[in-house]
This record gives structure tokens, sequence and C-alpha cells, in this order.
């Protein structure tokens, strides 16, 4: 389901943009989150052919699905000689990603832990320096392989790090055979590096000589600079990057480049009303977004320059965005609610029973199948249209197109099936991991979120550390 990342060491990690940025701080911070509304403006998601998913097999699918296993990503002994005292202390988990029958988990100290469910046993962690303090993760499915974004005491935390390890090498418990990328780029802030798994690209900017560089995902070669102090910001979308420069008093001016080789596809001026601030430009294929303060929604299409304006009072500025490229539609986020739009400006979908629990928007907690058909999400849980309890929490599965809820785990539906089988299955499978959380326990302070297609598993982490999986 993931798409490009930007991530920042300024602050401890950005969930669904995958663009991470170097500090400007002698040590990090573990006590903020990247902006949301940064987060996901850059989620892109990646496409699939056949997106037919039958409603009823969805339904079925997330149906009987109930906590069967725990991990702890934190080991009281420590797993290694670490200099750094806050890797030592118990924190939330902050991302989860899963291959292979490996689960990651990475925890706010910068603890990343890899377990197996095959064994359900801790494989390893990830951290192979003892001051390493490892900020995002991102699954480059080109070569199998995990590629980590790390700062480091020795460098004051100050300059980002990326290491690929085949996956493979990681399930052999071996995480030091892997091998430093970009070696040549000094990421200090405000550079950073960004993951494009929809193009197959890697987006980085070194600030000291304010150069971008585009390198290929599948072998780390590198396409093309550009070098331009007066570009204040890049977006990148299917085939193409939008150069968004500084602004003029009445105007932006933008540049679209191909993705592939950076070759000028089209340069042009965006008239903006004076004074006004500018709330978001965002691209999407061949259509550009801007909104300013107090003003109608534009939609241009760069193409013809055909200009739409959507009603301030209809399209509210949202926190964040997703664009689903596959279904040529976007989610916006706003007040903990979402809601589907198409690029006529018009609402198409509006969520039954899916208030979002965390208010940030936070994509931790959102996953998009890669069919772009399904959101999975924390939410507060209802029952019968009224609450259960104030602080009562699910996981809600619900169709994209129609906003029907289809399914979601609560603490009513999460524990061990009363068949015979299954309460058998849960009882044996919940003995052999020492599942030590209720299900109530285990939906509460839920920070992480990650659905694994291949295996119809969620996992989730929450603020004591531990991850839960969710299967049937």
């Amino acid at each position: 389901m993931i798409e490009g990342r930007r991530i920042s060491a300024a602050n401890p990690r950005p969930c669904s943009g995958r663009r991470i940025v170097a500090t400007k701080r002698s040590r990090p911070r573990h006590d903020s989150i990247l902006n949301s509304v940064k987060k996901l403006q850059r989620r892109e998601i990646s496409s699939k052919r056949d997106r037919s998913f039958n409603i009823t097999n969805a339904q079925e699918r997330f149906r009987n699905m109930h906590l069967t296993e725990e991990y702890d990503t934190h080991d009281p002994k420590g797993h290694c000689s670490v200099v750094l005292p806050f890797l030592m202390k118990r924190t939330k988990v902050i991302e989860i990603l899963a291959a292979h029958g490996i689960v990651f988990a990475l925890a706010h100290s910068g603890v990343c832990a890899a377990f197996s469910r095959e064994t359900n046993q801790r494989i390893c962690f990830l951290n192979v320096s003892p001051d390493e303090v490892i900020r995002s993760l991102f699954h480059n499915k080109n070569n199998d392989s995990l590629i980590t974004v790390s700062v480091y005491a020795s460098d004051n935390f100050s300059s980002l790090k990326c290491r690929s390890t085949r996956i493979e090498y990681i399930r052999r418990g071996k995480p030091d055979a892997g091998f430093a990328l970009f070696e040549s780029e000094t990421l200090k802030w405000p550079g950073f590096v960004e993951f494009d798994d929809v193009n197959g690209k890697v987006l980085t900017y070194s600030a000291h000589d304010s150069i971008y560089k585009v390198f290929d995902l599948k072998n780390y070669t590198m396409l093309y600079s550009i070098s331009d102090k007066n570009v204040q910001e890049i977006k990148i979308s299917p085939g193409i990057m939008l150069l968004i420069f500084n602004r003029a008093a009445s105007h932006v001016a933008l540049k679209i480049l191909s993705i592939e080789d950076g070759t000028l596809l089209k340069a042009f001026n965006h008239l903006l009303h004076r004074n006004k601030k500018v709330e978001f430009i965002e691209q999407f294929n061949e259509k550009l977004l801007v909104k300013q303060e107090n003003e109608n929604l534009q939609i241009l299409d760069v193409r013809n320059a055909e200009l739409m304006e959507v009603n301030r009072s209809e399209f509210m500025t949202p926190s964040a965005f997703i664009f689903l490229y596959e279904t040529q539609l976007f989610l916006t986020f706003r007040n903990r609610t979402v809601a589907v739009w198409n690029f006529h400006g018009e609402l198409v979908t509006s969520f039954e029973d899916h208030l979002l629990w965390h208010p940030d928007c936070n994509t931790n907690n959102i996953y998009i199948t890669t069919d772009q058909d399904l959101i999975i999400s924390y939410c507060k849980a209802e029952s019968d249209d009224q609450w259960i309890e104030g602080n009562a929490r699910s996981i809600n599965i619900s169709n994209i197109l129609t906003g029907k809820c289809l399914a979601k785990i609560n603490a009513t539906n999460g524990g061990p099936k009363d068949d015979k089988s299954s309460s058998k299955t849960a009882s044996s499978r919940q003995s052999h991991s020492a599942i030590r959380s209720t299900v109530a326990e285990a939906l509460e302070d839920i920070t992480a979120l990650f659905y694994d297609e291949e295996r119809n598993e969620i996992y989730t982490g929450n603020r004591h550390g531990l991850v839960h999986v969710w299967s049937n």
C-alpha cells in the first residue's frame, strides 16, 4: 500500500510520507511527531492491475479476526552494549512493517525488533551499532530488502544514514549483513531522503549545496540532479515531479519534470491572491490542487489550463490527504473524519461508523489495501449507533467507494471464538505466545497498525511497546 516516503530526523519519524529530514538539533527529540499533514501529503499508494474485490469476501476475510499473538519490542537486559540510556527504556511502537512472515516493529526510542510469524520468536534487533537510533523503515520490494534510516550519537544525531539489508539476512539473524546507501550525500538538516515506491525512485536533498538528486530504487544508481536554490518544495506523483518555487507577490512559479530523467515537461506561473496564505499545493497526475486561506479550492488541469473552483464552504481545508492513484480519487482527513473526493471537486463518499481515534490523522493507525478498496483504521468503537463507552476503541475495516463498515475488531468480538476448534486454536496459541494482554488492553492506545495482505493478519503496536497479532 505504501508509496513515497520522506522521513525527518528533526522529529522521531513520519509515517506515510516517506521523507526523512535531517535534524538541526544536537540530539533527537523523542516527544513529538512529524507534522501529520506532511506525512499524509506524501503518502502515495501503489497500484495493482486487478482491483475487483468482492465485498462479501472482504467481510468474510475480517469477520473472525481475533487476538492470537503478542510480541514485546522491549528487552530489559538490552540487545547489545548500548551507550544511549533512552534505548533501554520501554517506549511506544511507532511503526510496523511486515514482509515474508517477518514483522518489524520500531519503537519510539529508536530500537527496532524483527519477529518471526513462523516461530513467534524475536529474531533479532536491527540496531547494529550501540549508538544507532533508527528513525524509520522502508520495504524495498524491488530487491526484497529493508532500508533503515538512522542517526547516530557519534554524529550528534545530525545526519541521516541509510542502510539496505536483504530480508533473508534478517531472517537468519544477521542484520549487520547489509550495506550503506547514499554515502556521498550529506543529509544534515534541512536535508532529507524520500523513498518513492510508485515510481521506483529515491529523492535526496543535500542542504549545504542545495542539490536534489534522484536515484533508482532498484540499484541505487544516481539518475540526475537538480540544483536551484529557489526551489521551495518538490512533490512527487506517478511519472512526474512538481517543483514549487519561492512565492512571488501575486503568483508562484511551478515546473513539472519527468521523474525518469528530469526532462522539463511544463513551466508556468499560477496566479495567487495577494496577502493570502497558501494552505496547500498538490499535484495529482495532470491535476493541480491549490488552496489559499479563506478562498475556494482551485483544481487546474495543467494540460489545457482549465480551471475549476470548489466553494470553500463545500471543501473545507483538510488536515491531510491520501491520493488513490488506482481509482483517481483522493481521501481527506478533517476532525477525525474521512471523506472521498474526485477531481471534479465532488464528494464521493462519507464514511459511516469511522470516527478516527487519533485527532492528528496519524497514518501509523491507517492502512489502505493495495487494491485501494479498503481502509483499515483505529477508531472510536460504536454499537447500535451509541457509544459503548467513552473510551471504547475498535479496528474498523471500511469500503472506500461506499463508505460502508464491513467489519470491526472490538473488545466484544476480538477474543477467542465460541466454537470448539477456534477456541482450542486460540487457547493453544495464547499458551504458546504467553499473551499477557486482554483484548481490551490490546485495543487500548494503539500507536501503530499494519495489515499483511499476504497472510491476512493485522498487526498493532501500543504505548507499552507490545505488538499484537489479529488473525482468523
